[in-house]
């Protein structure tokens, strides 16, 4: 049985240029064959400040929002964060939307396609790592960075340079082997 792979587009602001980047990895997702691969954008949660009146531990949430959200990360047995650079570091809806939730993460390997200037985003992947490894997510160190990306981005989408297409794929590779030897601490017992 495959893998069910969320990429999961992280910005969320007006200008974004994720959903292109998104768009382009799905297709390198769709193609592989270790992953039921699936484009998750996290605007469409609309998930304010953190809001929920309990703990995220308990999973006794209030909210429409947080239940839609609590679905969509239990669902998936493995994560791409395709991530820009603010600041220096994640965008806040990345760090907000993984406080929203504990145990739908948990033993679950993640993967990231960032973005940005002449860093590529990996600034920001740094600092996401982190956050996932409390909530137990297991970050690989395989990812796909992509530096000057606007220089690829025109009328009909992104289309980088065919290293970075070899890139994403060597990275679903290693990603899946994750997702299989993560799947057994998972399943129920």
């Amino acid at each position: 049985m495959p893998l069910k792979l969320h990429t999961i587009i992280c910005s969320t602001r007006p200008t974004r240029q994720g959903p292109k980047i998104g768009a382009w990895f799905h297709q390198v997702a769709q193609a592989h064959a270790g992953f039921e691969a699936l484009l998750v954008d996290l605007a469409d949660f609309n998930l304010p400040v953190f809001d929920e009146p309990k703990h995220p531990r308990l999973r006794d949430y209030a909210h429409d929002h947080t239940k839609a959200w609590s679905a969509s990360v239990e669902a998936a047995d493995a994560f791409v964060f395709v991530t820009p650079e603010y600041n220096y570091g994640p965008p806040p809806s990345f760090t907000n939307a993984v406080n929203y939730l504990v145990h739908e993460w948990a033993y679950k390997p993640a993967a990231f396609v960032s973005y940005g200037g002449a860093s590529g985003g990996l600034r920001s992947v740094q600092m996401e790592k982190l956050l996932l490894t409390s909530v137990k997510v297991m970050p690989i160190p395989e990812g796909v960075a992509l530096p000057m990306f606007n220089q690829h981005l025109g009328e009909d989408g992104f289309k980088p340079p065919e290293l970075q297409d070899k890139a994403a794929v060597a990275m679903l590779t290693e990603l899946a082997r994750w997702g299989e030897a993560l799947r057994g601490l998972r399943a129920p017992g």
